[in-house]
């Protein structure tokens, strides 16, 4: 979040709301933008009632649970003024599902849930039109090395609390990473990206590769 919103600020000039539940991650993204044309809300996603031109959801919908989905498309709607777009970037699997992973759920995104192509349209239906739909999923093993080799590059610097990223810590990120990689290389999980409208974009909508 942080990051989309100080590279949309900094090239294309927008003013930018964003929203997180996390204070963590506030603090975070309000040094990361200062002196930026970026707002960040300590709120509950269904709590925001104003209206914006455009909206992005990265990493979200992964976390707001499968009973929600269609609250959290009624919410977008809500938000997006006549003619905006709505884009919306998630973590998927290749067959539908309602159980999380158990590992995962235990120790990395409780409650998390990667959805379906067929589970995000389903929710989208009667809601937005779907203009475009992309998916990354073959990039994102590279995305997941790259972080691998970052992670154990930062070790060194980590190690001064060995309490807290000690030897157990280690492990279990190194399979989270690499466990994850080898899912999207398979191709059992999938990147999407898709992007929708209130009732179909005037003139149509011209994909972005």
């Amino acid at each position: 979040m942080a990051g989309f919103a100080k590279f949309a600020a900094e090239r294309y000039q927008v003013n930018v709301i964003g929203l997180t539940v996390s204070k963590e991650q506030a603090v975070y993204a309000r040094e990361l933008c200062a002196g930026l044309p970026v707002e960040i809300k300590v709120m509950d996603y269904r709590d925001f009632s104003g209206k914006v031109d455009a909206i992005v959801s990265i990493g979200m919908i992964e976390h707001v649970g499968l009973k929600n989905y269609k609250t959290f498309f009624d919410v977008a709607r809500r938000c997006l003024k006549p003619g905006g777009l709505f884009l919306l970037h998630s973590i998927g699997s290749s067959i539908s599902t309602t159980i999380p992973n158990r590992w995962m759920g235990k120790y990395i995104f409780p409650n998390g849930l990667a959805p379906s192509l067929a589970q995000l349209a389903k929710a989208a239906e009667g809601r937005f039109v779907i203009e475009d739909v992309h998916n990354f999923g073959s990039d994102y093993d590279l995305t997941l090395m790259a972080w691998h080799k970052n992670f154990h590059n930062a070790l060194g610097r980590l190690a001064i609390n060995t309490a807290k990223y000690g030897g157990r810590f280690t492990r279990m990120w190194d399979f989270y990473l690499l466990s994850c990689a080898g899912a999207f290389r398979a191709r059992t999980n999938q990147l999407y990206q898709l992007v929708l409208s209130q009732q179909g974009a005037l003139g149509g909508y011209q994909s972005v590769r």
